[in-house]
């Protein structure tokens, strides 16, 4: 392991400071790239604008049309986070803007898998739907578009996934990573794709006149391209005019959903999780999202984007994984605040045996790596894991443990139980940064052309499915790629920090004011690195070692979660990543480090 220091440009900190920023913050947020304030403006006005969002202007009319004609309209949903908060929001918003027949399916991700497949379009149909719209999906679903248009309904695909050769041929495609769009965020979630469509619905309606004239926010008339202005409700189906809706109600889900994708925060995405989390500050969010800070023993009054990708969204997401996303999106959808207990409480329990499994498979998934590779050679540059025990739903997250601890390309798989899919595998990867996961399928797919049977994804996280008869092809083609591609320095794990806390800033308000910023992928949180004094060390729960150190004259606690191998006795000084931390006992708050990694 090697821990480096980010470059902080002197001129981008010194422009921040004299502009009021808070001196540390000024010194991260250059290290970031950030070159002026305006690029911290998190408010409504400073968003993307929806008309450069290819497509949302087409998708606005094809829904304005079926709203006005009261048509049926069917959301298909993906089964993650991302993809539960993209349906409640699209659910959420059409009915503010006076859809009066909305309805939702979510595949299974067992019997369904991934995106708008065949089945599930017949199955849309069924419901009698008139226009089908994906969410967080369908950017790869070329024979599921194609027979829901046969079928006689019109498509709107919003997804946010790297197209493939061929797009489906849709009434209307929304994605900002399809070709010849302009939109300067190609790092949108899902959920971010879903609320662009209905800024871009309501500007629409109001060019139809659907709403009054004297909408306003604080006073002032609400810009075409900005979430705010009016009461939350849309035109009656008499047709009467009503106040435009404030669309900022869902940004809560928006945070929520873009964070938990771990899609990059550009500053774009930024400004939607800011502006998500001052509602849910100031205690204004849909009651599923309290119920989860309660079962989570969160405090909404200071929520985080760590309590999002680390809290609220795994929770979310293991409903996908074990259960029912229907669970996920009837939480997000319910006012009821005694059913959103309720269902809150079902997902935290899932979400508790999800743990279990993936501890076990981690475990698994070590030993199979350590039996077939000698502890004296060193490891594949890429990793590739099947056991018939393994459970579909949570390869994805053991790929990413297994990424973390051995710094690999690393794929999981587990064999599909899927009627009619059997002898299939289904994998999910995750990749280190300079390898992208989702060429690197493609180039086996050309130096292979039967092994893979679908793939799709990101650079970072990818999926596939192959027969199980290929795993040792698919291992090998892989592993040839990442060997092509990969080299030592790139294999070797970096942790990037932000070189020496002053010691002025090691106090526990630094803690909360670092917590109050929107921290997450591609704008990575505060660490800091340093030589420290190791005064002493111990286990605690066999698992996690806790010590005690002198930083800069000063004793000070740490915490190594994860880490179970004391530091060599020999070492009384060691270089430290860490993080910063508020622990808070008996009701009093300390300091302490969140240890990161070490160089030994």
């Amino acid at each position: 392991m090697k821990i480096v220091t980010r470059d902080v440009p002197p001129r981008a900190a010194w422009v921040l400071e004299q502009a009021g920023v808070h001196p540390l913050l000024a010194r991260l947020y250059a290290a970031r790239g950030v070159r002026g304030t305006e690029e911290l403006d998190d408010a409504l006005a400073r968003l993307l604008p929806p008309v450069t969002l290819k497509g949302a202007a087409e998708a606005a009319t094809l829904l304005a049309d079926a709203i006005a004609a009261g048509q049926r309209l069917c959301i298909v949903a993906d089964y993650d986070c991302d993809g539960a908060t993209a349906c409640a929001v699209g659910i959420r918003g059409l009915r503010m803007l006076g859809a009066q027949h909305v309805h939702y399916l979510v595949p299974d991700r067992v019997v369904d898998g991934y995106g708008l497949t065949p089945p599930i379009s017949q199955r849309v149909k069924d419901k009698g739907t008139d226009l089908l719209i994906t969410v967080d999906n369908g950017i790869a679903s070329v024979e599921g578009v194609a027979l829901a248009r046969e079928l006689g309904m019109r498509v709107l695909v919003t997804d946010h996934h790297l197209p493939g050769t061929e797009l489906p041929r849709a009434d209307v495609i929304v994605n900002p990573n399809q070709p010849g769009d302009a939109f300067e965020s190609k790092s949108l979630a899902g959920v971010g794709v879903m609320f662009y469509v209905l800024l871009a619905l309501r500007a629409e309606l109001r060019a139809r006149g659907a709403f009054e004239a004297s909408s306003t926010v604080q006073g002032h008339p609400a810009p075409a391209s900005t979430p705010s202005g009016g009461a939350a409700h849309g035109v009656t189906s008499a047709g009467a005019k009503n106040a435009q809706p404030k669309l900022d109600s869902l940004l809560p889900l928006v945070a929520l959903g873009t964070v938990a994708d771990v899609v990059k925060l550009d500053a774009n995405n930024r400004r939607l999780v800011a502006q998500g989390l001052q509602r849910i500050r100031k205690g204004h969010m849909p009651e599923g999202l309290r119920a989860l800070f309660e079962v989570a023993s969160r405090k909404p009054a200071q929520a985080s984007a760590f309590d999002f990708g680390f809290a609220l969204g795994p929770r979310i997401n293991a409903a996908g994984r074990l259960a029912d996303m229907t669970l996920g999106i009837e939480l997000l959808l319910t006012d009821d605040a005694s059913r959103a207990d309720e269902l809150a409480r079902m997902l935290d329990g899932i979400n508790r045996e999800r743990r279990e499994i993936e501890g076990e498979m981690r475990a698994q998934a070590l030993e199979i790596v350590e039996q077939l590779h000698d502890p004296e050679e060193e490891l594949p540059s890429a990793l590739c894991v099947f056991d018939p025990d393994f459970h579909e739903g949570v390869v994805g997250i053991v790929a990413a443990r297994l990424k973390d601890k051995l710094h690999r390309p690393s794929f999981v798989f587990a064999a599909s139980r899927a009627p009619g899919h059997e002898g299939e595998l289904k994998g999910s990867g995750r990749s280190i940064p300079g390898f992208h996961l989702r060429d690197a399928l493609d180039l086996v797919s050309k130096r292979h052309p039967d092994v893979l049977l679908r793939f799709g994804g990101h650079a970072m996280a990818a999926g596939c499915t192959i027969a199980e008869v290929h795993f040792e092809v698919f291992k090998q083609a892989l592993n040839e790629v990442a060997r092509e591609w990969l080299d030592a320095a790139t294999l070797t794990r970096r942790i990037e920090t932000d070189g020496a806390l002053p010691p002025e800033y090691r106090r526990t308000d630094v803690v909360d004011t670092l917590a109050r910023e929107v921290w997450g992928q591609g704008f990575a949180p505060p660490t800091f690195s340093e030589e420290v004094e190791v005064l002493s060390q111990r286990l605690v729960g066999e698992k996690h070692l806790a010590l005690k150190l002198r930083h800069q004259g000063q004793a000070v606690d740490g915490i190594w979660f994860g880490r179970a191998e004391p530091l060599p006795p020999s070492q009384s000084r060691v270089k430290l990543a860490f993080r910063l931390e508020a622990d808070e006992w008996q009701g009093v708050r300390r300091l302490r480090f969140l240890v990161e990694g070490a160089e030994l």
